[in-house]
């Protein structure tokens, strides 16, 4: 059994850094199970494989590409391509799985396999057991005349492209007309593979930095504020009226307003969920640690917020069960059942302009009318108590709050405003602390409430 003591082996998948823990054979060791699962479990023996532009990506796609037709999967390789793409190919193709060479947003020497089901979604926790209980023992293998074959799909993108432009409330012809003049940071990504088209096919005027697919990113990959500062300039010096970045595997979007300020990626999923709700009123979903800017939301437009635990595949099946219209995550995921149960940065940029195009309005306005909180968070180390028995103290100690047990501890003062998420780290010995609050002081007074009535 290869060593796994340096990589993050997570429901979803197992990351890691190249050369130092993850290695062609510890992605052919787990791409070998995945394609004993998935043609164990079916449909068929289709494999979709697809991957970010991470130098070391294509020497990982083709270790997996071998490991799945020794499983005996045929694999349909669709190339550079956006996650939501290889995910969107699974469920046209009725494959019994696919697999992502992609570590989403992590820096640039990290790299990862993210397991996908028949759905189109990743695995859940069971599903993820299930297949990871055959990397105990002998993984079954084919024999010579057994082998799986091996085809490329160029289309994957330029459908997913297709399913966007068809969304029912979508008005195309409208979003043309006003002829948006639009920033781009794709952070040398994937998302240089399919922006250019969506953005060309919804008649914008472009100027696009970090488009090449070569893995080479410019700035830490992920698209939160602090590393916009290139596509902050880029819109002030063009008048875009939106800046959109992107991370390496395209799931998430961030947002820079007309002014050239990056609005923070909570707002990707209001902004979108807001302009959803106005055509399809329905359930909310979005995880424990989102801002409160959705409850706003879901107030504003008169439906019900359901709060799922963190991680998008616990999202999209909260979705499931709630039959959601619109759900997500505040990183900038948004997920629309319109194209599928997952996080599509895509999908979210086609929401953004079609809410410009309706409402007339900047993108700072619409921000603005939503609301403003700030979040605080920090690390603690893990307490030696149990973590049960701390969060059992925790909401004792605060009666007046509304406690969520879901994903560590959640607790809510609605009538304040406020929240505090407590959830163990999966790769530290810590616990993370989100605190929101309408301002900043008392988001950091709340850390530090919590702070002094954590046990030891």
């Amino acid at each position: 059994m290869l060593d796994t003591s340096k990589l993050m082996v997570s429901v979803s998948g197992v990351r890691g850094r190249v050369g130092d823990g993850l290695t062609p054979e510890v992605i052919a060791w787990f791409a070998a199970a995945f394609g004993a699962y998935a043609r164990r479990r079916g449909p068929g023996t289709t494999v979709v494989i697809g991957r970010d532009s991470r130098v070391s990506g294509a020497m990982f796609a083709r270790a997996a590409t071998s490991a799945l037709q020794a499983a005996g999967c045929d694999v349909v390789d669709v190339g550079i391509a956006p996650t939501p793409s290889v995910q969107l190919a699974v469920e046209e193709l009725k494959a019994a799985g696919g697999l992502a060479v992609t570590a989403s947003h992590n820096p640039i020497e990290w790299n990862a396999l993210k397991f996908i089901g028949p759905s189109g979604m990743f695995l859940d926790a069971e599903e993820s057991a299930e297949m990871r209980a055959l990397l105990e023992g002998d993984i079954p293998r084919a024999t010579w005349k057994e082998l799986g074959g091996w085809r490329e799909d160029p289309g994957a993108v330029d459908r997913h492209v297709q399913r966007i432009l068809a969304i029912p409330f979508l008005d195309v012809e409208k979003i043309r007309s006003m002829r948006f003049h639009v920033a781009l940071d794709c952070v040398r990504g994937a998302g240089g593979t399919i922006f250019p088209r969506l953005l060309e096919a919804l008649g914008c005027t472009v100027d696009a930095i970090n488009l090449e697919t070569d893995g080479l990113f410019p700035r830490e990959p992920e698209p939160i504020a602090e590393n916009l500062g290139e596509l902050e300039e880029l819109v002030r010096r063009t008048g875009a009226v939106v800046g959109l970045a992107t991370d390496p595997d395209v799931d998430r979007l961030s947002l820079v307003s007309e002014q050239g300020k990056a609005i923070g990626e909570d707002y990707t999923l209001a902004l979108a969920s807001t302009l959803v709700l106005r055509h399809r009123p329905g359930a909310l979903v979005t995880n424990l640690s989102t801002s409160r800017l959705m409850d706003d939301v879901a107030e504003a437009a008169g439906v019900r917020l359901f709060r799922a635990p963190v991680g998008e595949i616990n999202v999209a099946r909260r979705m499931q069960s709630e039959s959601a219209t619109v759900g997500g995550e505040g990183n900038g995921g948004v997920i629309l059942p319109d194209v599928h149960l997952t996080r599509d940065a895509p999908v979210a940029a086609a929401l953004i302009l079609q809410l410009l195009a309706e409402t007339g309005k900047p993108l700072s306005e619409l921000a603005a009318g939503i609301g403003r909180y700030e979040i605080v968070k920090e690390k603690l180390p893990r307490p030696s108590q149990p973590l049960d028995a701390v969060y059992d103290a925790l909401a004792a100690r605060f009666p007046d709050a509304e406690a969520d047990r879901q994903d560590g501890l959640r607790l809510s003062w609605p009538e304040r405003k406020s929240w505090a998420h407590l959830r163990p780290s999966g790769t530290e010995p810590i616990v993370r602390i989100i605190c929101e609050a309408p301002t900043r002081e008392e988001a950091q007074g709340l850390v530090e409430t919590l702070r002094e009535a954590l046990p030891e």
